[in-house]
């Protein structure tokens, strides 16, 4: 299948790349990989990582024969072009084998079985975040073909991942994962990711209804914004890649990311990455959900499909979400008292002077202090023909999906020196500028209503706490430390 447009190269490596003594050898070492998934703030792609992996034969033909009679729960959501975005509670569902999705996907007329309601030319199917331990319970072998140990992650393979298999257009609404990292190996097909940095969140209108542990969701349809209603996306910086089979794509802590399947099958396998700002991110998550069953029940407590995700089996009750919130802060704070203590050791054997205050702050980033030789060696550019960085798209018209421009292959670094990456921290500072400005520019957009004349709903109010601060850890910290 020819790549297309996308994260690959145009020209690719050149001739004999990659080989050494007849055998096919990878860019990166476990070890360097992980260094720079580690130390990346920008989404990238990994090119020639995992062609030996058992899991590139992992067509949708091939899973079928794998799980004869395996009944697997599809998405089914409409090909439309409306300017709302198609969250999971609009969307209806399927329970089918793989055999049945293929036979329905080749478009035959008058099909029988659990796929008979819906028009192949009026709808998609996506059997989204199906866990490995789930699918593959009895075949527990075939965890070993995925192997993330390749990227620096010894041990972790197919029991740590997901699967997802799409039909031509399927879709996941634009939103950004609460925990982790993101790694995605894209298997058949071709998936476009439209990504938006963490400094562009107050474009992107987030929101916690529908709501889903992990994940919050932009009400912006990002591929056909309504721009009379959300204005601010204007200013939202697309970063946009297409992931061609035998493909890895990085997606940093917190990068928003629409991503949207554009070939008649896709099959991806992904795995979140846990890191250190996964501690505080589970009290924040802790609060959010007490806030949201408490504040949504009370309004309803007999329409939980209207808010809460189909992700969710249920609703908690407010005792277990205040033992589910204590047991958050609980754990918080031993992780940080052990990690203080080591940190302070190794810094005594070290013999470095410590400054508490920014000591404190690099130790909560989950990031390794930089010496100046590590400064020296992360300023030379990781990226060539086997990574390449997924970079901004120029300024276009929002209404406008033609001539959209995506990572290819020649995007490393610009001839003008500038280097990527999570030491160049000028661009930062200055799109944190921007975000800070953003509530306010909101206010203003909006104020042609009276305040007499605007009702504020239970889903305004839950729109304020998408990042709960009004527990202050550091408050906290120093009352129980």
């Amino acid at each position: 299948m020819a790549a297309g447009p996308g994260a690959t190269s145009d020209t690719g490596p050149a001739a004999g790349a990659g080989e050494e003594a007849g055998e096919h050898v990878k860019p990166f070492t476990p070890e360097k990989a992980k260094e720079i998934i580690m130390s990346l703030e920008q989404p990238a792609v990994f090119c020639n990582m995992v062609f030996d992996w058992p899991a590139q034969h992992w067509t949708a033909e091939h899973l079928s024969e794998v799980l004869p009679g395996k009944r697997i729960r599809f998405r089914m959501g409409l090909k439309s072009t409306d300017t709302a975005p198609q969250f999971e509670t609009a969307c209806s569902y399927a329970e089918a084998t793989l055999e049945e999705f293929l036979t329905w996907n080749c478009g035959q007329p008058h099909i029988s079985g659990p796929f008979r309601d819906y028009d192949h030319s009026k709808f998609w199917a996506y059997a989204d975040y199906k866990y490995f331990v789930n699918l593959f319970e009895d075949k527990t072998d075939i965890f070993q073909d995925v192997m993330w140990s390749d990227f620096g992650f010894p041990g972790r393979n197919g029991r740590e991942s997901t699967l997802w298999i799409g039909s031509l257009g399927a879709h996941t609404p634009c939103h950004l994962d609460s925990y982790g990292c993101n790694l995605v190996f894209q298997v058949q097909g071709r998936k476009r990711w439209h990504l938006f940095p963490p400094e562009d969140t107050p474009f992107l209108y987030p929101t916690r209804i529908p709501y889903e542990e992990s994940s919050v969701f932009s009400k912006v349809n990002v591929v056909n914004p309504d721009l009379k209603r959300f204005p601010q996306f204007r200013k939202a910086r697309r970063h946009m890649v297409t992931l061609s089979p035998g493909q890895v794509l990085f997606v940093p802590r917190h990068w928003w990311h629409y991503v949207e399947s554009i070939d008649p099958v896709t099959v991806s396998v992904n795995s979140w990455i846990e890191l250190e700002e996964d501690h505080q991110a589970r009290v924040e998550e802790a609060i959010t959900r007490t806030l949201v069953c408490a504040l949504k029940t009370a309004e309803d407590p007999h329409n939980t499909r209207a808010w809460l995700n189909p992700t969710e089996v249920e609703e908690t009750s407010h005792e277990v979400n205040c033992r589910y919130l204590n047991g958050a802060v609980s754990a918080f704070f031993d992780h940080y008292r052990t990690s203080k203590v080591i940190e302070m050791q190794a810094l005594r054997t070290n013999g470095e002077e410590l400054n508490v205050h920014n000591h404190m702050e690099v130790g909560q980033t989950g990031r390794q202090n930089l010496t100046l030789e590590t400064v020296k060696q992360e300023a030379a550019s990781p990226f060539g023909p086997d990574l390449v960085p997924v970079i901004q798209s120029p300024e276009e018209a929002p209404s406008e999906r033609g001539g959209i421009f995506e990572s290819d292959g020649k995007d490393f670094v610009g001839k003008d020196g500038e280097h990527f990456g999570k030491l160049h921290n000028t661009k930062r500072q200055r799109r944190m500028s921007r975000s800070e400005n953003a509530i306010v520019e909101q206010v203003a957009s909006h104020g042609t209503t009276a305040p007499s004349q605007t009702l504020i709903s239970t889903d305004d109010l839950l729109d304020c706490l998408v990042n709960p601060q009004i527990y202050c850890l550091g408050h906290w910290r120093k009352a129980r430390v």
